[in-house]
């Protein structure tokens, strides 16, 4: 049977659902929103608005033409965003401190120019231009709602508290277990926003919850419900994606909002993991964006993670959701091995494949462009054998603006669906 309606609820998925629910959670109506023109934006200010972040930091280009070179350049502390199409040059942000110590390093430092500049002709009006957008609040109460609208199969229950007190909301989908209790249901958990800046991985997991409530009753959506463990968590940061639009200026800002002994702020949530913690790829260099923390969990976001993936021990499949590579990525990124187990890796790459497919994304190992140690993934599938997957969401930089959104939560939704096929049996 399963084989049967798995294509059939993905072909519906092309297909928005009607206007049937009139309320601010219906996930048709967030995307009638989403695709509202936005409003007139201001007219551009004529010098950099105080505190943008921007300032004092640069879009850089450096040869880079294999992994080896790749991943020292992370240890070193650059930020790298894009790998170029040949994979022999890479783009990043580095501080004026790292650029003059990669170019006396003898790094081949191939262009670079003030972010401000670089990011000259983003809008960066959160509040206007990109109003569409959940910041922490809205997500907040979005979650509520879906919750107080589905009282029998949805909780929302917080996973813990950030550096600056800001709870860490979790949506749970269960027919029989509310909040943080046990269960014995195979889990699916989908987790975004764990790096400040990457917005759309806030939207993707929280319209895929709003998608799963207004689509309860169709019969495979409503087995999924009925025989799973569904959690979403929809935003992992709170507090860097709050200091990300402060202002209503994008301050192009990646970590938790952490004081660091050299009195920068932020770690690399993603490099924080006890998955090989800082050994490659990762940096211990504090005002890096890829800063990997004083010692493994040292934040309190990373360690809420962890404590729920251990109380949780049903959980199975698991996508954390990124931007902007359109990639679907699996174990290991921290290491060159892969993973020992046979049947796991074949689930792996078969599950990623499909993903890849319904997203037009490409699959693979996600040490394959460079290795990056301290991973939650490599960490889930490490402890728990969990099986683990990296979505690179899709636009053409951190901030693409509100059109990006619709297409990238249709086809995104598709391949979370699927991901819930395979969370019973992922070696079917």
């Amino acid at each position: 049977m399963k084989k049967i309606l798995v294509p059939l609820i993905l072909a519906s998925l092309s297909v928005l659902p009607s206007l049937a629910a009139a309320s601010s959670s219906s996930y048709a109506q967030l995307l009638e929103q989403i695709s509202a023109p936005p409003p007139a934006a201001p007219a551009p200010a004529p010098k950099a608005v105080p505190g943008q972040r921007a300032d004092g930091r640069y879009w850089v280009t450096i040869a880079a033409p294999d992994k080896r070179s790749r991943t020292r350049l992370l240890e070193e502390g650059f930020d790298i965003v894009v790998v170029s199409k040949d994979r022999r040059t890479v783009s990043g942000i580095a501080d004026k401190a790292l650029l003059d110590r990669l170019s006396s390093r003898a790094v081949s430092v191939l262009s670079s120019r003030p972010l401000a500049d670089y990011s000259s002709g983003v809008s960066r009006d959160f509040p206007q231009a990109d109003a569409v957008y959940h910041n922490y609040q809205e997500t907040t109460d979005l979650l509520r709602q879906l919750a107080a609208k589905n009282p029998d199969i949805a909780s929302v229950f917080s996973i813990g508290k950030t550096v600056q007190g800001r709870d860490i909301w979790c949506l749970r989908v269960n027919t029989s277990v509310k909040g943080n209790g046990p269960s014995d249901k195979p889990g699916a958990f989908f987790m975004g926003n764990i790096h400040a800046r990457e917005h759309l991985a806030d939207e993707v997991p929280l319209l895929f919850a709003s998608w799963l409530m207004d689509h309860r009753n169709d019969p495979e959506i409503k087995n999924y419900i009925s025989t799973l463990d569904i959690f979403i968590i929809p935003m992992a940061n709170p507090d860097g994606v709050e200091y990300d639009i402060k202002d209503g200026q994008y301050q192009y800002f990646r970590k938790n909002m952490e004081k660091n002994s050299d009195g920068s702020f932020g770690v690399d949530l993603n490099r924080n993991f006890d998955s090989w913690w800082c050994r490659e790829g990762a940096s211990h260099y504090p005002p890096s964006d890829t800063y990997c923390g004083p010692k493994a969990f040292s934040e309190p976001e990373s360690r809420d993670i962890r404590d729920f993936f251990l109380a949780h021990k049903n959980i199975k499949t698991h996508i954390s959701y990124h931007s902007y590579a359109s990639e679907i990525l699996y174990p290991y990124g921290g290491s060159d091995e892969d993973v020992a187990d046979p049947r796991d890796k074949a689930a792996l790459v078969k599950i990623a494949d499909q993903m890849a497919k319904l997203t037009g994304y490409t699959a693979e190992k996600s040490s394959a462009l460079y290795i990056a140690t301290g991973d939650s993934c490599d960490w889930a599938y490490a402890t728990d054998k969990v099986l683990a997957f990296t979505v690179e969401l899709e636009g053409d930089g951190f901030y693409p603006g509100p059109a990006v959104i619709k297409g990238t939560v249709d086809r995104n939704v598709k391949a979370a669906v699927y991901l819930l096929s395979m969370t019973a049996n992922p070696y079917q």
